[in-house]
């Protein structure tokens, strides 16, 4: 069976969605024939192998509206479905609904619908023609969990073709990794609980409430991981606190140093304010290492992924009270720390474990084709 991925981008280039359609591809690769077709930020049209994974990456002249603008990728997508027995898109990516509707393609679609577009508007009145379009279209509709329909502008009419499939985590590359005291060495206070945040600095993170509602509790210090434009605004944030002993800014780490911060950590917080956050794959790198987990009540798929009372604490987004609260709850409570960080592991580990997932997805391809076990 041929399955053509596509996509905005692919490894080297680092995301949440980029990492999901990789862990397909090459967790699939040696029992179906994958290529996958994406774009370049900028540049020319090139043929790359990442992991014995075929990927094209079609010239672009550059990225706007957080899309790259690529004709050529017109071309290659006709070209490459034409032999391709499924064409397996990851939204939102309007440049595949375009090349999926004006392609003529016959075959099988399976759509993997990550998020809505939530900040365009303007390109949302262009692009949502071709949206619907492909979604009626599509033959399936992959979701990571049952808030992506729920709390979805666009998907309840056709919440029949849906099907939910979580993301998946390779648990064992997680508990080999080296372990490093890459926070505890940091600590101003040696007593002090670590809190972790990782993610980019950006509007929908609500990395700005969690600083303010840092300065509302004690015996704990926030590490900042990740970089983006919001940086020296929250820094100035910290200072204006006065909590500056208590907030590290990390920076972008390693995948390694990365995997050591969560094993490291002892509380992981994420306090998102905004639908484009509709996942946060972050809570499961924390959980695999048996973290308890704070994140928001978004209707989206976040709160699904940690749960409210088994894994860790759900509040309010924008509500830094709320937070503190939170945090002061599991800092001062050891054995809800223990309890919750305990039962988030058994839940990545029946839920989320990558095979798993990936014997889900495989199952849908055989479906779509009628090739599944009668």
């Amino acid at each position: 069976m041929k399955i053509l991925q596509v996509n905005k981008l692919y490894s080297p280039h680092i995301g949440g969605i980029e990492r999901v359609i990789q862990d397909i591809s090459e967790g699939l690769d040696d029992r179906y024939d994958i290529s996958v077709l994406v774009c370049q930020p900028k540049g020319k049209t090139a043929d790359d192998v990442v992991n014995g994974v075929r990927v094209k990456r079609a010239g672009s002249i550059g990225t706007y509206f957080s899309m790259p603008v690529s004709f050529p990728f017109l071309y290659h997508f006709k070209k490459m479905s034409e032999t391709a027995d499924i064409v397996h898109v990851h939204l939102p990516f309007p440049l595949a609904d375009l090349a999926c509707i004006i392609s003529g393609f016959k075959g099988k679609i399976a759509v993997s619908w990550h998020s809505d577009i939530v900040k365009q508007k303007k390109l949302m009145l262009l692009y949502k023609p071709f949206m619907k379009a492909l979604l009626r279209r599509a033959d399936c509709i992959l979701v990571a969990t049952r808030g992506h329909i729920e709390g979805s502008a666009y998907l309840k009419p056709y919440e029949e073709k849906c099907r939910i499939v979580p993301y998946g985590i390779d648990i064992p590359s997680y508990e080999s990794a080296e372990k490093q005291p890459v926070l505890t060495t940091r600590l101003n206070a040696p007593e002090n609980k670590k809190l972790l945040f990782t993610g980019r600095l950006v509007y929908y993170k609500g990395i700005d409430v969690l600083i303010r509602a840092l300065s509302l509790t004690s015996d704990c210090e926030l590490f900042i991981v990740g970089d983006g434009v919001l940086r020296s605004t929250l820094e100035q944030e910290v200072i204006s606190l006065g909590i500056e002993d208590r907030v590290h800014f990390m920076g972008v780490l390693s995948d390694a140093e990365l995997k050591a911060a969560f094993s490291d950590s002892d509380i992981f917080i994420l306090p998102s304010v905004e639908n484009s956050e509709a996942f946060g794959i972050v809570q499961m790198e924390a959980m695999v290492y048996g973290k308890p987990v704070i994140n928001t009540s978004l209707p989206t798929g976040v709160p699904y992924v940690s749960i409210d009372g088994i894994s860790g604490i759900t509040v309010p987004p924008r509500d830094e009270k709320a937070l503190a609260a939170a945090v002061e709850k599991l800092v001062h409570d050891g054995s809800l720390r223990e309890k919750y960080g305990r039962q988030a592991y058994e839940i990545v580990r029946e839920k989320y474990d990558m095979n798993k997932v990936n014997e889900k997805i495989s199952r849908i391809y055989e479906e779509l084709t009628g090739k599944a076990e009668k």
